[in-house]
């Protein structure tokens, strides 16, 4: 038997080994039990892959991205093996990988109950304990064909085979360009096959290895994520390398319940979604709507101070601009149906964009009014797929504070730099601080418009303002607007939840598709550069951001009630009133609680409303012209004269902290 030399390339270093030919990668990394996979020349394998001469293998730990890839597609065959075992009629549709866990979806009869999750979990726990073996098999499309005979979902992907199933939700995890493979589950003892599927794998070499799961709900999904396929019954599932980051996953995921905007927004008051408007279009209340509009108006004055003019543009449009700007050929899978009339075609506005680029055209521009500085809280609708839409994270119709800053090339440097600063600043403003930034870029795709050169030019100038603020930026190739590259602000929230706040996008492409020009000194007529910047995204979103952030505990400037009088006795109540007058005098948001309800649940009330200050008045307060606080912690002021319990409240909504 010939040797073969291998190159194992570790963090730590390179290594170079001779061993015998038929030498598995589980020989390599024998007694690293942390070790799942193999990464050779860039593609993950299995450990029972056996290195050719010259191949430079890495090993591939579970606790990485891609061993827990591994680990979470190995567990969503243990259930799908334990669906079938249960429920022989089930259909196999796909199981991949996804962000902390893994899905697979299944045509049956009827929909899961969490019973049926139960069951099925019982049965993959047993599963695990046999140790069954993971054996990957190449085999032909016919071959394929004739094991998958009984699974019609599964003959339709091998028909996809290649860059149509690689671009199919979820399908690249069993075909891709190359060889077809089938992953038969061994029972270890006998030799005997329990159960098999089509996978491009790689997987664990053992279901003994899957060290802890649980399965999280089912819900109801298209076949291949499109509204005109069968829909299929999915069941999402977590899996992890110990049974302590399972339980800390856990842990996180009924934190994130509790703050989850959608309950919150009933519980507090704050907005619905009726079903009478449709799904993805949610209507403001009272309480929400004065939460809304402070973060407007406290918007609205730092754009002032920075230099914004205010513009407002309507809510349908001719389709002919869509189609001048590029947007109607490049995302109207994502917006509305046109509606006909007078022998036109009339749109949704979908974008604020186009329309602020016939502002700049409505008369002739001179270089002295550059930079210019649009700004609009403009509503779009955008048709997103039943599936996605998600209470005000991922809506039908939301509110965007858009701008567009119009300006010379040579401008364009200084105007990021002060642009992206000043994005920060005012997230920091509404209680966000941890951020990291994103710059998104072009690919070979043909979406993209506009010459490579200019690309570049814009994308340079990004990575220079990101690279001032001095914080981690990430790259994302191909995740560009069609017209130019952006730079997205991530944020992370209380709970360490990254999201995708505010975007500036650098374009040179619709100004020339809408032939935008301005004069300059020399009195030749010059192409400005258009930077597109969404600060809150929008502010649905943005309102969902920081109601999850806070837990529904806004800090008292955001709070929709800043301070509620609760009087001991009904005796007390026009004290109160009388306290309550002079804080709204000094523009504070405060009630009164007259109801019939005892004090103590008054307090109750206040507290599940997390009212920040509970002002308290009785016999003594009135007698001595002064109150009591309650703060939200359940911690209390007494005796505080009038005049310094109104400082104290006022003074916490004007520094904009959290009491």
């Amino acid at each position: 038997m010939s040797d073969v030399r291998v190159i194992i390339h570790r963090d730590s270093g390179r290594e170079e080994r001779v061993v015998a030919t038929g030498t598995t990668a589980a020989a390599l990394f024998e007694g690293e039990r942390s070790v799942v996979a193999a990464r050779v020349a860039g593609q993950l394998k299995d450990l029972a892959y056996e290195p050719s001469d010259g191949d430079e293998v890495e090993p591939v730990d579970i606790t990485s991205p891609d061993g827990l890839d591994i680990l979470r597609h190995s567990t969503a065959h243990v259930m799908a093996q334990a669906v079938q075992e249960l429920f022989p009629e089930a259909k196999l549709g796909i199981g991949p990988p996804i962000k902390d866990g893994f899905y697979y979806d299944f045509d049956v009869d009827r929909p899961f109950h969490p019973d049926d999750l139960g069951r099925i979990e019982k049965r993959m726990q047993q599963i695990q304990k046999q140790g069954q073996r993971f054996a990957r098999r190449v085999v032909s499309d016919d071959e394929a064909r004739a094991e998958l005979a009984a699974e019609p979902y599964k003959l339709e992907l091998i028909g996809l085979k290649g860059a149509a199933a690689e671009s199919a939700e979820g399908a690249d995890a069993e075909v891709g360009a190359g060889e077809l493979t089938i992953y038969d589950n061994v029972d270890a003892k006998t030799g005997e096959l329990c159960w098999k599927d089509l996978c491009r794998g790689p997987h664990l070499p053992s279901t003994r290895l899957i060290p802890a799961f649980k399965l999280m709900r089912s819900a109801a999904a298209y076949w291949r994520g499109s509204e005109r396929n069968p829909q299929l019954q999915r069941i999402y599932g977590t899996a992890w390398p110990s049974k302590d980051q399972l339980k800390a996953h856990l842990e996180f995921l009924a934190e994130a319940e509790k703050r989850d905007h959608r309950r919150l927004g009933t519980e507090l008051d704050l907005f619905s979604i009726p079903e009478e408007l449709g799904s993805g279009l949610a209507v403001f209340h009272p309480k929400g709507g004065t939460v809304r509009k402070v973060m407007e108006d406290y918007s609205r004055c730092r754009h002032e101070e920075s230099g914004y003019e205010f513009v407002n543009t309507p809510h349908i449009t001719k389709g002919k601009l869509f189609e001048v700007s590029g947007h109607l050929p490049n995302y109207a899978e994502s917006m509305f149906p046109p509606m006909e009339f007078e022998g036109q075609d009339y749109y949704l506005k979908a974008m604020n964009c186009p329309m602020h680029n016939l502002i700049f055209r409505a008369r002739g521009r001179s270089y002295r009014e550059l930079p210019l500085r649009l700004f609009e809280f403009g509503t779009v609708y955008r048709y997103e797929k039943s599936g996605v839409v998600h209470g005000l994270t991922r809506a039908r119709g939301f509110t965007q504070d858009d701008s567009h800053i119009y300006c010379t090339k040579e401008q364009m440097p200084g105007e990021l730099d002060s642009l992206l600063t000043f994005v920060l600043n005012l997230l920091r403003d509404y209680g966000l601080s941890d951020f990291y930034l994103e710059l998104s870029t072009r690919d070979d795709s043909p979406k993209f418009i506009g010459e490579p050169e200019e690309w570049e030019e814009a994308t340079e100038e990004l990575r220079r303002a990101a690279a001032k603020q001095g914080l981690e930026l990430v790259m994302d190739p191909g995740g560009a607007a069609y017209y130019g590259p952006k730079i997205s602000v991530q944020a992370k929230d209380a709970i360490g939840r990254t999201w995708q706040m505010s975007t500036i996008q650098v374009d040179f492409q619709q100004p020339k598709r809408f032939a935008l020009e301005y004069t300059a000194a020399d009195g030749t007529r010059q192409q400005p550069v258009m930077i597109h910047r969404a600060l809150f995204g929008s502010i649905e979103r943005f309102f969902a951001v920081l109601l999850e952030h806070y837990a529904g505990v806004f800090p008292p400037w955001l709070a929709p009630v800043q301070a509620v009088g609760i009087p001991i006795g009904d005796g007390h109540v026009p004290y109160l009133r009388e306290f309550a007058a002079e804080a709204k005098d000094r523009g504070l948001r405060m009630e009164v609680d007259s109801s019939a309800d005892r004090m103590q649940k008054k307090i109750r009330n206040a507290q599940k409303q997390k009212i920040p200050f509970m002002v308290i008045a009785g016999d003594e307060d009135v007698a001595n012209g002064a109150v009591s606080f309650r703060y939200r912690d359940g911690s209390q002021k007494n005796g505080i004269p009038r005049a310094e319990a109104l400082d104290e409240i006022a003074e916490a909504v004007r520094a904009r902290v959290q009491v």
